[in-house]
């Protein structure tokens, strides 16, 4: 009796973990089989830091990325400042990997579902890079606020974003909302 009253809930739950676990496991292999002797510590750390650099030069600091000599990460330096280090956890991957299976947890119509997964990817992946320009233009500006800015505000940011999608998913095109219509 409980079970089907909760259906619904259990079905969730279990399509979030399954999709978290698959997604979560297939990254982890990913970055245990990058080398980084290409693209250092990995392809999509290293992107990240580069997309960075180019970000903050095309605003005028005189920005470079340097692979970190003693840890798996890259060396920003703003002016000849080093103010931050790109590390695996700065790509976005892990938000996105959270956000992408909400939504199939919640899944609409397997097209609007794909392309709302795929603009929802590419909006916090974007809005990821914006979040380290900005706290890198902070910490060089602000650099007595270093830990409200890395540990409050930007993670605030960007997971409000994830938590402001998945409303707007569960309201607007998963299929529970077409259900309760």
């Amino acid at each position: 009796m409980l079970f089907i009253k909760y259906k619904s809930v259990i079905k969730f739950i279990l399509t979030f973990l399954l999709v978290y676990a698959v997604l979560s496991f297939s990254y982890k292999f990913y970055l245990q089989f990058s080398d980084g002797s290409k693209f250092y510590p990995d392809y999509l750390t290293h992107l990240v830091a580069k997309q960075s650099e180019a970000l903050l030069n095309t605003l005028g600091y005189k920005t470079q990325v340097l692979p970190h000599p003693d840890e798996p990460s890259m060396k920003l330096i703003v002016n000849g400042k080093y103010l931050a280090r790109v590390i695996e956890g700065c790509n976005g991957i892990s938000v996105i990997i959270l956000f992408l299976s909400f939504i199939v947890a919640f899944s609409g119509k397997l097209k609007t579902t794909f392309f709302f997964i795929l603009s929802g990817s590419v909006l916090i992946y974007s809005i990821n890079l914006i979040r380290i320009v900005l706290l890198t233009m902070g910490l060089y500006h602000y650099p007595d606020y270093e830990e409200v800015l890395h540990t409050v505000i930007f993670p605030g940011i960007i997971y409000g974003v994830v938590f402001l999608l998945w409303i707007f998913w569960v309201n607007r095109f998963s299929k529970l909302n077409k259900n309760h219509a």
